[in-house]
């Protein structure tokens, strides 16, 4: 066997590898930062506020995926609806922006129509440097919007920035791995405010 020859470990190792290593990455996120970004768009909910939701590639699909949840999931709870709009979703509003005033305009443009004080801005990121994402929680520091970022890898420059980070410890470049447990989180929120009901409250 050459220097350059590859070995492939059997599919149900490499499968079992993953696994263990989604199992690991899990275990190192820090719940009380969920809890409080739970508390976050509880206070949110409340008082009737927006949540916003924005991400690239696969965490777009995540943020998709996460306004159907909050918005649709959570009317089971018996509180009020939660109001979410995923600043992913309007395509040709996107392009639009993207076209005319940069890519890195396609969120904080909208947001611009949008905001108000006393909102939530979500950002998903894996590695927690896009610009777009950082351009959308800047603008929404000057609405008074508070911020909320999932990230990976080093957790980037959104890590600093926003009011409220929940951060999947990886080696950069390992996508597939915080976008699982990217997706996990969102999950677990959503079912937590799904069980948030007025007469277990009492």
């Amino acid at each position: 066997m050459s220097a350059g020859d590859v070995v492939y470990l059997p599919a149900k190792d490499f499968t079992y590898e993953y696994f263990a290593s989604v199992r690991g990455a899990l275990a190192e996120v820090d719940t009380e930062a969920v809890q409080a970004a739970i508390e976050m768009l509880r206070r949110a909910r409340d008082a009737g506020a927006t949540i916003f939701i924005a991400g690239n590639g696969g965490s777009a699909a995540t943020a998709s995926h996460w306004v159907n949840d909050l918005g649709k999931a959570t009317k089971r709870s018996g509180q009020r609806p939660i109001r979410v709009m995923g600043l992913t979703d309007n395509i040709s509003w996107m392009t639009a922006l993207g076209n005319d005033e940069g890519y890195d305009r396609i969120f904080a443009g909208q947001l611009e129509n949008f905001a108000t004080p006393g909102d939530v801005l979500i950002v998903i990121s894996a590695s927690g440097n896009s610009p777009n994402l950082v351009r959308a929680v800047e603008l929404a520091r000057t609405k008074d919007v508070a911020s909320i970022a999932l990230v990976g890898f080093d957790g980037g420059a959104l890590k600093a920035l926003v009011d409220q980070p929940v951060w999947v410890r990886s080696e950069k470049g390992a996508y597939e791995l915080v976008e699982d447990i990217h997706s996990t989180i969102c999950h677990a929120i959503t079912r937590y405010l799904v069980a948030d009901c007025p007469e277990l409250a009492r």
